[in-house]
């Protein structure tokens, strides 16, 4: 059984917030109260569901006293029990703790690993894969910094991506992906393997990372390459330097202006990233499970293509759907992921 008391304190919070909003507040106020109101909104439903559920299994255990609506109760109340069971692991799933950054936008990085060639044509492919899959989740897609290589491969590549969930589904995908396949230059038809890393993070506000004037340098400069995405000829590239760590982030779009607001926002949600990697590596020091830690050097799946066969190795998932896949479905791996990171999480609370 869920606690009552547990119940009753989160509906008395969103009436609380129903009776505040509908008053008179102040506008800084208005937002944050709407957001948690948002959030609780499908929790309360979930709840108020249970607690309705446990009033109709008790009115009709009490008809079991009744001789003559005994039979109907003893028949109604075996779907009602499981149903119950049901209802209970949905409240479950509802009150499990939520990452704060789940309904942030999110900075997608994609660097090749080893493999060369082969490994910047596959960062390519996995570049489409995700804007075909914020498209279909209708998601908003901008890339804020691209290098090209000469054969159509990616040197690097930086993409913001923001809509509804971004990170709550995208913070799976970080980590090393690995591809076998035949590259186009094979001649001879053997199977390369390479690698691919992804990166997602979710995207900083300023108010979460303050970054001193004195711990920053910024030099403008030309933007030039093979194969860069961004050439022009003017000065107005930015390359902002972090003293105390060490990142560099660089923005080449045509406005210097454009690209220090680019710049900057990469670097805070970087910094935002490592301080949050801190924390997680803190709290599960002694946690065996990798899903959700965002551990950049960890293999986390395999793309097989002459088996059309595709494994997430942090969860034995095993999917004969690979084309698919490449054409952005993604929500079977991403909702089996999830299930998983639930299970583990329900299993600490229970523990």
């Amino acid at each position: 059984m869920i606690p009552a008391d547990r119940i009753a304190q989160i509906i008395d919070r969103f009436q609380f917030l129903e009776a505040k909003m509908s008053g008179d507040i102040a506008g800084a106020d208005i937002a944050a109260l709407a957001k948690e109101y948002s959030d609780l909104t499908p929790v309360v439903g979930t709840l108020r569901a249970y607690q309705d559920l446990v009033q109709q299994i008790a009115d009709t255990e009490d008809l079991l006293a009744d001789p003559e609506m005994r039979r109907m109760a003893e028949e109604e109340l075996p779907a009602l029990r499981a149903e119950l069971e049901a209802s209970e692991q949905a409240v479950q799933l509802a009150l499990l703790p939520r990452d704060a950054a789940d309904a942030r936008p999110a900075l997608l990085e994609i660097r090749p690993g080893t493999g060369g060639d082969e490994a910047s044509l596959f960062a390519a492919d996995l570049l489409r894969m995700y804007q075909r899959y914020a498209e279909s989740r209708r998601w908003q897609f901008e890339i804020l910094d691209q290098s090209d290589t000469e054969l159509g491969g990616i040197k690097e590549v930086t993409a913001r991506i923001a809509g509804d969930g971004v990170f709550a589904r995208l913070k799976y995908e970080s980590g090393v992906h690995r591809v076998q396949r035949v590259p186009e230059t094979e001649s001879g038809g053997r199977i390369h393997t390479s690698a691919a890393t992804v990166a997602v993070l979710p995207e900083a506000e300023e108010v979460d990372v303050q970054i001193p004037a004195t711990d920053i340098r910024i030099d403008t400069m030309r933007a030039s390459g093979a194969g860069g995405q961004h050439v022009n000829t003017t000065d107005s590239a930015v390359r902002i330097t972090h003293i105390p760590t060490g990142i560099i982030v660089v923005s080449a779009e045509k406005s210097q202006h454009r690209n220090r607001e680019i710049a900057m926002n990469v670097l805070r949600t970087r910094l935002f990233d490592l301080e949050r990697q801190r924390i997680d590596g803190a709290r599960s020091a002694d946690r065996k499970a990798q899903i959700g830690t965002g551990d950049r050097s960890e293999r986390i799946r395999t793309y097989n293509f002459p088996q059309g066969r595709l494994t997430d190795h942090r969860i034995n998932l095993t999917l004969y759907s690979l084309g698919q896949v490449m054409q952005g479905d993604l929500d079977a791996i991403i909702d089996a992921l999830q299930s998983d990171a639930q299970a583990q999480l329900l299993a600490e609370m229970g523990a």
